[in-house]
């Protein structure tokens, strides 16, 4: 008896096999017409849930983005965290091609790659904002394989799932991504946020252009000229589209209501509070403490080097944040940003202690590997996402994931002013890379002092200090040459290698197509 096989079911087993150790192909042949069991605004919805595991939470995309940089630690607490030394080999930039972080992250990527080509099928008869929208999510994973990985697997619509996905390397990845973003972006709405949008497209072809040189030669990457002028076209054409805005409050981007207030944001994951949401409130479970309101894991941290690139009124740094689904705070305890000093219950304002019984007070000195008896309050602990103190305990949070915002837009805009490219005016944010730096720094909202002058350094600490843990760190590292050392509680210095990751051992073993990355 023939069985038919929907396309999120399929989409599981292949992640499946993706994730699991074996050798084995698949059995048979699966026509497009066995693919079967939904329709296109169904499988389309799919598509966008699929971004929720490799992207959202703290693990996988976050792991490697952000656990590899100066930005944040996974210290080992006595036995809190070992976890085989996982967390460890990301930032002591140690991993290897069984890394479970390594490996999920892949494999997962892969699912939505193939659950946006499946949806292409003729068959469902999408619609060509739908084909649209799913070529455009299938371009975002294609370009964060390439960017960790440097090697996307891919399969062309209605084509056999048994046979080994092709791969396309390197800027060839990066010239098909490019295509296909140019070639949709017409058929792209202009809203809401939480779809693929014309202004997500343009904010991932300033991406492609920006880090054009870097995929050619991650070591040693050079900037063209005319690869600059785009990423200042398109920032200009989402400029002056006039749908974003800066927000009144910086935090209000990332906040449970943060789809109503959050106006800087261009393209984010719905998150529905008491209904649905993938894993966003693992940004705050890991860091808080067990005694804290909301509870965690008492897990990473940022570092103090990092920290202290912020001046002391940057209210980027922290600050006390009342918002929809937030805490009581009596006390107007800082309850966002950098948390650091003596902590608060958040709803009766009482101090905190540790299991032990001491103060609660988080300390910005933090190893790698602690063993003392204050292993609980070590290290600054970010707090970037508010919690959602309505739907916390439901595990479904109303807190949209960000992934491109206005600001990001503004510093690419500089940066790519600075590597050659001419200064345009739009909007209200100047012409030159000083203007655009200083527009974003001196805002209410962030409340730092101006700068005299503007460089590639500067540029790159500031885009630091406002897109901590949007998962740019490792990128942005890579692109301004800083990524290979030294990292504060890291490596001195780092193979070249390590500039990007390895095949997953178990992906090697049933696609034949791809090849391991140098050095592994």
């Amino acid at each position: 008896m023939k069985k038919t096989l929907s396309a999120a079911a399929l989409l599981t087993l292949l992640q499946l096999a993706n994730s699991c150790k074996i050798n084995e192909e698949f059995q048979g042949t699966l026509t497009p017409n066995q693919v079967a069991g939904g329709t296109a605004s169904s499988l389309l919805d799919g598509v966008y849930t699929s971004l929720r595991s490799p992207f959202q939470g703290a693990t996988q995309v976050f792991a490697l983005s952000e656990v590899t940089t100066d930005e944040r630690l996974m210290p080992t607490r006595a036995g809190d965290w070992d976890d085989n030394g996982v967390w460890r080999q990301l930032h002591l930039h140690t991993w290897d091609a069984n890394h479970s972080q390594v490996r999920d992250a892949f494999a997962n990527l892969g699912g939505i790659v193939f659950a946006a080509t499946d949806m292409l099928q003729s068959q469902y008869n999408a619609s060509t904002q739908q084909q649209a929208e799913a070529r455009f999510l299938r371009a975002f994973a294609m370009y964060w394989t390439l960017d960790l990985y440097d090697q996307v697997p891919y399969r062309e619509p209605g084509g056999a799932v048994s046979a080994a996905a092709q791969v396309r390397k390197g800027t060839a990845a990066l010239e098909y991504i490019i295509s296909e973003l140019t070639a949709i972006l017409p058929s792209l709405p202009d809203s809401p946020v939480n779809r693929a949008t014309k202004d997500a497209a343009r904010c991932l072809l300033m991406k492609c252009y920006l880090n054009r040189g870097v995929y050619a030669n991650r070591q040693a990457p050079t900037f063209a000229a005319a690869d600059m002028n785009q990423v200042v076209t398109l920032a200009d054409q989402i400029i002056t589209s006039g749908r974003y805005k800066f927000a009144n409050n910086y935090f209000d981007n990332f906040a449970p209501d943060n789809s109503n207030i959050g106006t800087e944001n261009i393209f984010t994951e719905l998150n529905v509070g008491g209904v649905s949401s993938g894993a966003q409130y693992d940004l705050w479970r890991f860091i808080s403490h067990y005694n804290m309101v909301p509870s965690g894991y008492n897990g990473p941290c940022a570092l103090s080097d990092f920290y202290n690139k912020y001046e002391a009124q940057d209210l980027r740094r922290g600050q006390y944040y009342t918002y929809t689904n937030g805490p009581a705070n009596p006390g107007k305890r800082q309850n966002v940003g950098f948390l650091i000093g003596q902590q608060y219950n958040l709803i009766t304002d009482a101090a905190l202690t540790d299991r032990t019984g001491a103060p609660l007070a988080f300390t910005a000195a933090v190893s790698i590997i602690e063993t003392g008896s204050n292993l609980e309050v070590t290290g600054i602990r970010p707090m970037k996402y508010p919690p959602d103190f309505t739907n916390n305990g439901a595990g479904t949070i109303d807190n949209d994931m960000v992934h491109f915002r206005l600001p990001d837009v503004l510093l690419m805009k500089a940066e790519a002013i600075l590597r050659g490219a001419t200064g345009t005016t739009a909007g209200a944010y100047g012409s030159t890379a000083l203007a655009l730096v200083n527009y974003i720094r001196t805002h209410p909202t962030r409340g730092a002092s101006a700068l005299a002058s503007v460089n590639l350094t500067n540029v790159y600490d500031e885009r630091g200090r406002e897109l901590y843990l949007e998962l740019w760190r490792r990128q942005d590292m890579v692109r301004f040459g800083t990524f290979l050392g030294p990292i504060q509680q890291g490596p001195t210095s780092s193979d070249p290698k390590y500039l990007i990751f390895p095949i997953p051992n178990q992906q090697l073993a049933v696609n034949a197509n791809l090849t391991q990355n140098p050095g592994y």
